[in-house]
């Protein structure tokens, strides 16, 4: 399936229907008068959380959506049947802003919220309504009203608790491969993940806990370089992100430090989500190097008051338990 995060469409909600000119004539109402009904009112359009959608892939193929007129009066004082309702299903973590000012109209959520994004058109009045004393047989009505109009952006933001950030080829998506039953795409080059993959973590309660393996960020990210800044929007709503970082490269730090400017750049408050450092390939360095590393790291890390770094091996499942059980503290979850 592909994955598509964000989509511009057009809503356009119902015209209300006309009323009528009419009068009754029954045979034994002497003094019928004017019975035009009304217009019916317009339809709606409705965004509504689905917990089965995971992409805004249906927004690729349709941009507009219309809902239908309401129907026009009748005589006898009938008034028009009103247009339903067109709901629109999103994704759960959809946001619709406003596609001209960007003003965030709604933030879709949980499974069943529903955002009203264009109001149906009012119905007209029929001539029943302008009887008077003057006028006993009026013949005026007046049409139906518009219904509203709007150029919607929607962006979808994955719901996940913990976010697994880092350079290319950290090996976040080995990481999510052993801890779930998430199965993306891992070869020994960069740029593999080129879409956000979810994993659920089974907790020790034996519910679930959703992971969120974010394409590789690089250097410029938050200014728009490399494919990460696409994805930034999705650890919007993380409470917890594990930086991982390569043991085999050359400046373990350096990395480091990349990744935290990009989150400091983008703002959001990611700088100041809480976070786990840990260092993976831990097989590829001997215990000095290793050691080395660490230390170095325990440094930076502590200097801004962070926890303890961590160091596993995702690809020898190595140190594993002791990551989540440093991901459960961070989260408040009781640990059995």
């Amino acid at each position: 399936m592909q994955f598509i995060d964000q989509a511009r469409i057009a809503v356009k909600a119902g015209r209300g229907g006309d009323g009528i000119v009419a009068f009754r004539r029954e045979k034994y109402v002497p003094a019928g008068g004017p019975s035009g009904g009304d217009g019916g009112r317009g339809g709606d359009v409705l965004l509504v959380a689905d917990a089965n959608l995971q992409t805004l892939l249906d927004f690729k193929y349709k941009r507009l959506f219309a809902a239908i007129d309401g129907r026009r009066g009748g005589p006898n004082r009938c008034t028009g049947a009103s247009g339903d309702p067109l709901v629109i299903k999103v994704p759960c973590g959809t946001e619709a802003r406003d596609a001209r000012t960007t003003i965030l109209l709604g933030d879709l959520t949980d499974p069943g919220d529903a955002l009203l994004v264009a109001l149906g058109g009012r119905g007209g009045l029929g001539n029943a309504h302008y009887l008077s004393n003057r006028n006993r047989a009026p013949e005026k009505f007046t049409e139906g009203k518009e219904g509203e109009e709007w150029m919607l952006q929607l962006e979808l933001k994955l719901l996940a608790e913990v976010g697994i950030i880092g350079l290319p080829n950290a090996g976040k998506s080995t990481l999510i491969s052993v801890l779930s039953a998430a199965r993306p795409k891992i070869a020994d080059y960069p740029f593999t993940t080129l879409v956000p993959n979810l994993g659920v973590v089974r907790r020790p309660s034996g519910d679930g806990t959703v992971f969120a393996d974010i394409p590789g960020l690089i250097a410029g990210a938050a200014q728009g370089a490399g494919l990460g800044h696409d994805f930034l929007r999705h650890i919007e709503r993380t409470r917890l992100l594990i930086h991982l970082i390569d043991a085999s490269v050359d400046d373990v730090l350096a990395d480091v430090q990349v990744v935290e400017r990009e989150l400091t750049a983008y703002g959001h408050g990611l700088d100041q989500r809480p976070r786990l450092v840990v260092l993976n390939k831990i097989e590829l360095l001997d215990p000095v190097a290793l050691e080395a590393e660490l230390e170095g790291l325990r440094q930076h890390v502590q200097a801004r008051g962070g926890p303890p770094v961590l160091a596993i091996s995702a690809a020898a499942s190595k140190n594993l338990p002791e990551l989540l059980a440093a991901v459960w503290q961070q989260l408040g979850i009781a640990q059995v």
